[in-house]
């Protein structure tokens, strides 16, 4: 008996030579990916973090490095305004998410019906991606092209005034940009459009001929097919809220970098401090949309691990 547990042992650890083919054709076609992470990114994140522990400044001689340790990110926890345009975002990405993750999916399902003219409004509703960016954006929001005429801000900030100048901000905010946010749903729309593309019309049918309504039909057969998009789309939509231009932590720590008084040291305390604050709410995304694991009975994982 201890025999046979020993063999079946070796076998798992056993690798072909076709599994170590595929192994070394993977790796091949990572091999531009990895060299760039480990040359752009891995050594800029080690560099961005030493400078951060330390008090740099610029001489004839080239850049001083003063050892400082935590305190640059213990000044950062006094500054009233940093802390605030933190807390901030964290709202605006709680608030503005879900909006957009929701205008997508709707306007995805509309674009996936039988329609006329449907390549044109598919067109349309993906241009705003290529041309509203950078500078084109900050123009169209400088002139007010990004807000909706018919609602009243200042009415809206009036009746939650009461409220924290950092909660009640970033909804008004949210209402401010409502058309710049829905300008920027055309990759989100995308995706859905992909994930709904992959969904059997014949699953419709069935259900319907089961007496399944539409809203049946799409709590039952559409949200689980698309659920890892939405997932997909959160992060997506987070990572692009945090990296925008219009993104006030990301102006504040371009002024802490070039300000007197500051430098590169305490700027790059203050983009570690935001990239931590960035990965908790990816974190909590992932809580919340990751798909749950299905229990199997033990006699089920017993025979999957014989099988294995």
């Amino acid at each position: 008996m201890a025999e046979n547990k020993t063999e079946i042992k070796k076998r798992r650890r056993r690798v072909s030579g076709r599994t170590l083919r595929n192994w070394g054709y993977a790796y091949i076609f990572l091999a531009p990916w990895l060299i760039g992470f480990f040359v752009l990114v891995l050594y800029t994140l080690v560099n961005s973090f030493n400078f951060s522990l330390h008090d740099i400044r610029i001489t004839p001689r080239g850049m001083m490095f003063i050892p400082e340790g935590l305190n640059n990110y213990r000044a950062l926890f006094g500054h009233t305004q940093y802390i605030q345009n933190l807390v901030s975002f964290a709202i605006q990405s709680a608030l503005q998410t879900p909006v957009i993750v929701s205008f997508a999916l709707i306007i995805a399902i509309l674009l996936n019906g039988k329609i006329r003219f449907r390549g044109l409004f598919r067109g349309l509703f993906f241009l705003p991606v290529i041309i509203a960016t950078g500078p084109v954006m900050n123009e169209l929001t400088g002139i007010g092209a990004a807000t909706v005429p018919a609602v009243n801000t200042a009415a809206i900030a009036g009746a939650i005034d009461f409220l924290p100048p950092m909660v009640w901000e970033p909804v008004v905010s949210l209402f401010g940009q409502l058309i710049m946010i829905l300008w920027n749903s055309g990759i989100q729309i995308l995706i859905f459009l992909a994930a709904l593309q992959k969904i059997s019309s014949e699953q419709y049918e069935a259900a319907k001929i089961d007496g399944a309504s539409g809203w049946e039909c799409f709590w039952k057969i559409t949200a689980p097919a698309i659920r890892p998009m939405v997932f997909l789309n959160a992060i997506y939509t987070v990572v692009w809220l945090a990296t925008s231009g219009q993104n006030p932590v990301i102006n504040q720590i371009a002024v802490f970098m070039h300000g007197a008084g500051h430098g590169y040291g305490y700027a790059s305390a203050a983009a570690w401090l935001y990239s931590g604050l960035v990965l908790l709410i990816l974190g909590v995304c992932w809580l919340l949309l990751r798909e749950p694991k299905e229990k199997l009975p033990k006699v089920e994982k017993r025979l999957a691990k014989r099988n294995w």
